[in-house]
Parts: structure tokens; sequence; C-alpha cells
């Protein structure tokens, strides 16, 4: 079998030359000289392909630009780069995949950084980049995306028609990405998860057939949640909505690491009050070092964000200004302002593929615990401080509303975390150092996630899959009801029984 798999190694390797010579554009820098003739690979599946199909190879820069990751830890191994140009050429290419004995993985931002992904040494990627695309539905209630399309991309082509729609916040990353684990956004106190907002699908499943489906389909609950297990979205109709609020305004209130008891301790009296948070408000945090704040240790900036304002509601920030805080910094704009003012608009330092190993160990939780905070606080603190090889990570705190989101029947899909305020996890960032490093991040990661996971007092721990490390249970990222697993399971056998979608976040 090795032996096989080999040889369809190398059949594909001589196509890929191959191909770099005929129709299907490549990078001719590399290939230039070596382009063997009368390939029948490349007759099989270029002729099936559109004109605007690219094929990307090893050694190019083309390549290296569409294999690059954000997370460097355990990437997937790719041997050929494919850009299909339309949603049939990537059914055709998962065809070809299959016949060749090949593995595949789609690329849709790539920025996932789950260790199983290191699990594939070698085959295609197929990168959605080219399928995107935003078209508004007449009534103005709906829209179609393409399933290579970017969050910011989706934000800016809808507000120019004054609508508006739930997807995750940073915005570099795809629509579709996070949504197939469910998907968090600024908007989901008002309208629930991104993938509440799915209509309809095209859908290239592990057999390479190219499906429409919708909610009448029994892949359609798993779709909403354990996506990345059973297909490939190729396109995307979802609900769409009026701008309600074009005014936009948060307050970045930066403490000292002192301060950490009483700050998570006001956030829980003012702010979420028992997970009644107003849907137009959000509390987010990071901690990190910030040199202009204080050169010599990480700080806790806590940002309070309210929709329809040009100012904080005072309520919500006097809490926090009686503590003591080391800096307040307030501003306002408007809903595509979000990104910049939280760090993660597209030209970002975090959404840059900088070669770094970025793991991160989420893990949901009803309210903060303020001993909890203050025990992660110092060990997290020392950790990243000074020079420390992991002194650009941070520990993030997501605080959304989340009525959108509990208003839906958390038995009408995969995602099975509806009752939680919180999204938490450490982010250790730092550059590759070999096999000892990696597990040091990964012994930080686990020590402050299992610190969070025993004040809980919950037996289960529950897991954001699109932030997972790759060590999680299916039970921590599907959630632990033995009917969730059974019809997941019964799902991926009757879908994907070879599991040809097996690299991120597997079902067994």
């Amino acid at each position: 079998m090795y032996r096989l798999k080999m040889e369809a190694f190398t059949a594909v390797a001589v196509w890929a030359m191959a191909s770099a010579c005929r129709s299907v554009p490549v990078a001719r820098d590399w290939a230039n000289g070596l382009c063997p003739r009368g390939d029948a690979d490349l007759q099989e599946l270029g002729a099936k392909l559109s004109s605007t199909a690219k094929v990307y190879f090893p050694g190019s820069s083309e390549f290296n630009d569409a294999s690059a990751r954000w997370s460097t830890l355990a990437e997937p191994n790719v041997t050929v780069v494919v850009v299909p140009g339309t949603e049939s050429d990537v059914a055709e290419t998962v065809k070809f995949a299959n016949k060749k004995d090949l593995p595949f993985l789609a690329y849709n931002g790539a920025h996932g950084a789950l260790t199983t992904l290191g699990q594939m040494t070698h085959g295609i990627e197929i990168s959605l980049s080219q399928l995107s695309s935003v078209e508004v539905a007449e009534d103005g209630k709906t829209a179609k995306f393409g399933g290579g399309t970017i969050s910011k991309t989706v934000t800016d082509e809808l507000w120019k028609v004054d609508k508006q729609a739930v997807t995750g916040t940073c915005e570099c990353v795809s629509l579709l990405g996070p949504a197939l684990g469910g998907g968090h956004g600024w908007l989901q106190g008002h309208h629930g998860l991104a993938s509440d907002q799915f209509l309809s699908m095209n859908v290239v499943l592990a057999n390479g057939t190219l499906i429409t489906i919708d909610e009448k389909s029994d892949l359609w609950w798993a779709m909403k949640g354990a996506g990345h297990n059973f297909g490939i979205v190729t396109s995307l109709t979802a609900k769409i909505f009026d701008i309600e609020h074009r005014d936009w305004a948060i307050e970045t209130i930066t403490f000292s690491g002192d301060k950490v008891e009483a700050v998570y301790q006001a956030a829980n009296d003012y702010l979420l009050k028992n997970g009644t948070q107003p849907e137009g408000v959000i509390n987010w945090s990071y901690w990190m070092n910030d040199a202009t704040v204080d050169p010599n240790n990480p700080v806790i900036v806590f940002y309070i964000i309210q929709e329809g304002v040009k100012t904080v509601d005072s309520k919500y920030t006097k809490p926090f200004h009686d503590i003591g805080p080391l800096s307040v910094v307030p501003d306002s704009g408007t809903y595509k302002d979000l990104a910049t003012w939280t760090g993660i608009a597209d030209s970002s330092i975090p959404c840059q593929k900088a070669g770094y190993s970025n793991p991160r160990f989420p893990i949901y939780l009803e309210s903060y615990d303020p001993q909890a905070q203050k025990k992660i606080w110092d060990i997290f603190a020392p950790a990243i401080r000074g020079n420390s090889v992991f002194n650009n990570s941070m520990f993030q705190f997501e605080g959304y509303s989340t009525q959108g989101v509990h208003n839906t029947d958390s038995r009408s899909s995969a995602f099975a975390f509806r009752s939680e305020h919180l999204l938490v996890a450490p982010l250790i960032n730092y550059l590759p150092g070999g096999p000892d490093r990696d597990r040091q991040a990964r012994a930080l990661g686990t020590q402050l996630r299992d610190i969070l996971h025993e004040a809980s007092g919950r037996k289960d721990m529950r897991a954001y899959v699109n932030y997972a490390y790759g060590d999680e249970t299916p039970e921590q990222l599907y959630g632990s009801e033995q009917w969730r697993q059974n019809r997941l399971r019964s799902l991926k056998q009757k879908y994907d029984p070879e599991g040809k979608f097996s690299f991120y976040a597997p079902i067994p």
C-alpha cells in the first residue's frame, strides 16, 4: 500500500509539473524547462478544470504564499496546491485525489492551529481563495457568499448596501471557517451564531459529489458546528440584516496585574450580571506585554464595547475607573472599526503569517472566577515576562452578548455550547524551537486551562473547536451528551466512511 501511495504521489508530481506548461496557470519560475509531455493525469484533470483554476508547486513563491499558515506548529505538509476557479473545480480535484489515493485539505484563511493538521504528511491543498463573492438577493434579506470569502470582504461589501451579517470577529479569517464550527461574532447577541444564519449551501462531499443542502438534509445539522468533518463548502446562502446601529464606542482600560481580582469581579457584577449582559454591550480583554504602558510587566487590557452610542455609558465604565487603571482611552466610530480597536484587523499583527507557532487552549465559562483569574495570572505573567521565548503570548477573554445564541434550541445543530457566556483561551506565541519548546508551550497552556476548568466545578470541559489545540476529545469539542456523539458518528459513517475529512478536529 505504501508503494502504491508513493507511486500516486510521483504521478501527481509529474502531473503538477506538466500543468505548468499547459492551460492551467502555475508558477512558471520553478517549472520552466521541467515539463514532461503527454502526461495522462494532466489530461484527465486539466480537461475538467476551468480556465481560471491554478496549480502551484514547491519551489515557487506562489506555492509558499498559498500554503503558509498562521501557526507553524504541526503544519500540514502539502505537495501540490490547487486553486479552483469554480465550485466544480473543487469537486473535480477531490475526485482526482481520491482516484490517486491522495489526502486533500481545504484551505480557507489558514488560521486553524490544531495539531491534528500535522497528520497530513503529503497531498493536495485545495485553496478556496478564488471563490470569493458577495451577492445580495433582491429582497435584501439574504446573500450568497463564495466559499472562500474573507470576513472583511463580507463586512465591507454588505456595508456598501446598508447591510451586515454575523461573521467572526477577526477580519482576516474566512466567513465559513469559523461558521462551520459555530462562529462567534460581534452581532451574536442579536442574531445568534454565524452558523445560525445558514439557509442553504453547496458542499463537496468526501466522494467528490457537489450537492446543495438545506434544513431538509440530515447533513444540515452536522454542518452547523462540526462542518469541517463533512465537506468543503463552495458557496453559502445566509441571512443578512439591515444596519441597526452605525455608531459604536469603546473604552480601553488598562490595569496592572495586582488589580486582576477586582477587574473580573466588576465584570461579573456590572457587565455579565448572571448572563444578562445587554445585547449591545461586549466585554473583551487581553493579558499581554505592552511596553508603552509598563516596560517590565504584562498588563490587563480591558475593553468595554457598546453599540448605538458615541461614548460608552458610564454605568458600565465607572466601576472600572474606580478600581484605579493605568490608563483609560475612549474612542468612537462604526462597526467597521471594531477589529482595529481590538487588534484583529486585516493589517494587525495577529493577522500576519509571520512564522510563529500559535497554539490556543480554549475553554467556555459561565462567569469569571476572580480567585482563579488571580491564580492563572500568577502563572501566566512570569511565563511571558521579559526575555521569555513566550513574551508575545496573550490570554484572551471574549465576553459577547449571548441572547441570540441562547434563543436557538441547542438540539438544532451540532454546536453544543449555547449556555456559555465567556470564551477564554491562552494563546502561546513563540518562534519554533524544537520539540522541547513545543512541550513547554503545551504544558503552560494546559496548566492554565486546567485551573479554569477545575474552578468551574464542571465534570466536562467545553472547548471551542475553532480555537482548539488538538488534544481535546470529541466530547469536549462537540458536546458530551451521548445522543450528540452517536448522531455525529452515524453521519460521519454515512457521508465520510473513509475519513477523508480527518485532519481538523476529527470525529472518529
